[in-house]
């Protein structure tokens, strides 16, 4: 079965959300393993800051039936997709990687159920994505430019960057 690679966050009551979505990644899909939860600041708004985390998954479903999952689990714990891009989120889980997949679509990411479903995200440049992904999947290769997550990493400008490490997760475990 194809592995997911997740980046989960949330700053809207995070610990709740993010506590409540990795529950239901191990209640759904197999293997699954979670990073540390790490605070990033907001990027491209002034907000409170997020707690991220990234996840792997082992799933029977195709990327875009996996992000229609996502969504809907978004969607139970009350995500608004009528604001701004840039804003505040309960909870926010996007496929960054699936297995070697190269996938573009039309329209923007988060537009609805299936639309515009582009793997690998260009979120994976951000340190908020980066740093929790190289810590559990640190040889998955990118599929378009070639390093790994951890070179990735290793080359990154905040690589220096302490981020607070969120105590209280079961980070690392399979389930």
């Amino acid at each position: 079965m194809p592995i997911a690679l997740l980046s989960l966050g949330s700053n809207v009551d995070p610990e709740r959300h993010l506590r409540a979505a990795i529950a239901a990644l191990r209640k759904r899909f197999e293997d699954v393993v979670v990073s540390a939860v790490y605070r990033f600041p907001a990027v491209g708004y002034t907000g409170p800051d997020f707690l991220n985390a990234a996840a792997t998954v082992r799933t029977d479903l195709t990327p875009a039936a996996l992000n229609d999952w996502l969504h809907a689990l978004e969607d139970a714990h009350g995500r608004d997709r009528s604001g701004p891009r840039y804003s505040d989120r309960t909870l926010d889980i996007d496929i960054v990687l699936f297995d070697d997949a190269v996938l573009g679509g039309a329209g923007n990411p988060g537009s609805g159920p299936g639309q515009g479903l582009h793997i690998p995200r260009d979120e994976l440049r951000h340190a908020f994505v980066l740093r929790p992904a190289a810590e559990i999947a640190p040889d998955w290769p990118h599929p378009v430019d070639g390093p790994s997550l951890a070179q990735l990493w290793d080359a990154h400008p905040d690589r220096d960057t302490e981020f607070e490490r969120v105590e209280g997760f079961d980070a690392g475990a399979s389930g």
